[in-house]
């Protein structure tokens, strides 16, 4: 697949295991499952879930900004929560990232996420 590109941006965090933060292939592009780290310590933000799910959305924000787009240009995206009774505030906050139209999404209740985290977004773009 010649048309396949690896997206990599030092804005948002290094990729924890053999996957890369997004690819691209043709116009669209798929972004790795970002979880609410710090892309300069590498630590975990843990002083609540609003903070927690902030930090996943800037980490989306960088990685869509080096794969040339926006926001916008989600299509879709899929939200994990270890507690669906964050349902609301993710809500809230993804209404500082997003504007209609929204892109499709799914709201899923995990078990568990990688480093203890409460939330973890993923996300295909059309440039």
């Amino acid at each position: 697949m010649s048309n396949k590109s690896i997206i990599s941006t030092e804005n948002a965090p290094a990729a924890i295991g053999p996957y890369s933060q997004a690819v691209k292939v043709g116009n669209m592009v798929f972004l790795s499952g970002q979880i609410p780290l710090d892309p300069k310590t590498m630590e975990v933000v843990t002083s609540s879930f609003e903070a927690q799910a902030v930090q996943v959305f800037e980490n989306l924000k960088a990685v869509a900004e080096a794969a040339g787009g926006t926001m916008a240009d989600f299509v879709k995206i899929n939200i994990f929560l270890t507690d669906l009774a964050n349902f609301g505030s993710v809500n809230e906050i993804m209404q500082r990232y997003f504007s209609a139209p929204f892109p499709a999404r799914a709201a899923i209740g995990v078990k568990e996420l990688p480093k203890g985290v409460d939330v973890e977004v993923e996300g295909i773009m059309s440039l």
